[in-house]
């Protein structure tokens, strides 16, 4: 489609009929990512409420389908990058967020940690060491005062304030550790998320004495500044809660199952909110990451 047939739809976006509208979206739609620049343009362009209002609708829905076909790829088994899937989902709230600059962010954290690093220390002194650049050094702490607020979800957002929930500080720990080759994973733990030290060489191999986390060294909580405990804090958690020990609260979860909590995250949120329609959305999301 060329240029003058894209703002002969554009001059249609103030027509009454809302049938007239629907199929100039659909259209708009169909041409994908590459009519967002003549959208804008038009939207700056334009003194009618009406017509900048549903070119903000068409923008975002051109988004969001490429934000949800993004996640449908990030899901197979060989694309499910840590940092990648948080960034799909910042995404959604902010499109045209910085990425080079998240990216070096991250990248300063690591590099921070690994000139403290050396081939002799054990694993409890490595974790001493990410948690003193994460938390002493860059001041990243918990959100305990807005703790519900989807600002905590989004990495872009944590990354710049310091703060977050358990998930997003995990994430970012997470992401840090294993660029570093430190075999540090996610557990799924109910109301809670925590991180493990893993033993590489027992990774896979099935538990001996039928104990669950067999595999764990010890376990490490992001929203507390980095604390390390072991596995009768995690009994005495789920017992509180008063909820079975399944293995699945005390083993390394995917970054498939972390990205899906992060949204479920959000959808409470903003459920919180009062926002159903960002929720909805989320759910869309949601869906297309597979059961």
């Amino acid at each position: 489609m060329n240029k003058k047939e894209v703002f002969a739809l554009i001059s249609l976006l103030d027509d009454p009929d809302e049938s007239v509208f629907r199929q100039v979206s659909t259209k708009f739609l169909s041409l994908g990512q590459q009519v967002i620049p003549v959208l804008e343009d038009a939207w700056e362009h334009s003194f009618d409420t009406l017509i900048q209002n549903r070119i903000e609708n068409i923008i975002h829905q051109i988004q969001f389908d490429l934000i949800k076909e993004a996640l449908k790829e990030w899901a197979k088994p060989d694309n499910q990058d840590l940092l990648e899937g948080a960034l799909l989902i910042a995404r959604y709230q902010y499109p045209d967020m910085d990425e080079v600059k998240i990216n070096k962010q991250i990248a300063q954290i690591k590099q921070d940690v690994w000139l403290e690093l050396n081939e002799y220390l054990t694993a409890l002194e490595k974790v001493k060491i990410i948690n003193h650049i994460l938390f002493d050094v860059h001041n990243f702490s918990g959100n305990t005062t807005n703790y519900h607020a989807p600002q905590n979800s989004y990495i872009n957002n944590v990354l710049e304030s310091k703060k977050g929930n358990p998930l997003l500080l995990s994430i970012i720990y997470t992401i840090v550790a294993q660029e570093l080759e430190i075999p540090i994973y996610g557990v799924n733990l109910p109301e809670h998320f925590i991180l493990c030290y893993v033993d590489v060489e027992m990774m896979g191999m099935p538990s001996a004495d039928g104990n669950p986390g067999n595999n764990v060294l010890f376990y490490i909580n992001p929203f507390s500044k980095g604390a390390v405990f072991g596995q009768k804090e995690v009994d005495a958690f789920l017992m509180q809660l008063k909820l079975a020990p399944f293995a699945k609260y005390y083993e390394p979860c995917s970054n498939l199952e972390i990205i899906k909590r992060l949204l479920r995250n959000l959808i409470a949120s903003y459920e919180k909110l009062g926002y159903p329609d960002k929720s909805e959305e989320l759910r869309g999301l949601l869906s297309s990451l597979g059961l």
